[in-house]
């Protein structure tokens, strides 16, 4: 018999639930535009990275190694390196509490790394995590014993 998660933890459950959708929709933001990033940069057609306050102005297009100012293309791969640890780390979160199977938590971490997958997981995840949270507090109401005072 699996594990269940403990009724004193389904407050951490709820709160784990928060950062792992805040982390899926940023993670996966990131990750569609790093995706934008390496098709602009390494698509012959295009080879150009994204250059913010350079000489062409605040914000342009420029040839791909000819980045003289604040190159967002990077930032854009190092900012999604960062957000998909939080990622990681929501999930490992949201996994151990709710005790399930290592699989789960390497689908859920495949998330961060397939484009549009953290979207999809996010929203299925979720509602999977609430509705299993309201039917055992449903059971665990149910079978509470009614204390009576006279």
């Amino acid at each position: 018999m699996a594990l269940e998660p403990k009724p004193r933890d389904f407050p951490r459950i709820r709160s784990a639930v928060k950062l792992y959708r805040v982390s899926s929709i940023i993670t996966g933001v990131m990750l569609l535009l790093l995706c934008l990033e390496v098709v602009l940069k390494y698509v012959p057609a295009f080879g150009v990275e994204l250059e913010l306050g350079g000489p062409q102005g605040f914000l342009a297009l420029v040839p791909a190694g000819t980045v003289t100012a604040v190159n967002l293309s990077t930032g854009i791969l190092i900012a999604h390196g960062w957000f998909y640890v939080l990622y990681l780390f929501a999930d490992f979160q949201l996994w151990s509490r709710m005790r399930w199977p290592f699989w789960k938590f390497v689908l859920i971490a495949l998330g961060g790394i397939v484009p549009l997958l953290s979207f999809f997981l996010e929203v299925r995840i979720a509602r999977e995590v609430k509705t299993y949270l309201a039917g055992r507090e449903a059971e665990l109401s149910a079978s509470a014993p009614v204390e009576v005072t006279h």
